[in-house]
């Protein structure tokens, strides 16, 4: 919870309420980001983000336009992993019958 915000530089930034507040920072969020984007820069990254449009960006035109797929129904990440799932089956079996 946020306390001592007074003297805190980043008050304005952080939050513009005059009450308390829970705030959390997620510190390894950053070394994450630095180390995905180091591996995407690396020979083997790059050869993956050519091919990236041309394997997977038609499968997510497919499930928004043919089949209407706009948002998840479920909440939370486990279950978007199964819905995801499901809808990758359905994909797959509509490309195996085809």
């Amino acid at each position: 919870q946020a306390q001592n915000c007074h003297n805190c530089p980043m008050r304005g930034v952080c939050h513009s309420g005059q009450g308390n507040r829970i705030v959390e920072v997620n510190h390894l969020l950053r070394e994450h980001k630095q180390a995905a984007k180091q591996r995407l820069n690396t020979e083997q990254g790059i050869k993956y983000r050519k091919r990236r449009p041309a394997d997977v960006e038609p499968v997510f035109a497919q499930l928004k336009h043919n089949h209407g797929f706009r948002r998840f129904l479920l909440k939370g990440m486990s279950k978007t992993e199964v819905e995801i799932g499901l809808w990758s089956i359905a994909h797959n079996l509509r490309k195996w019958k085809a």
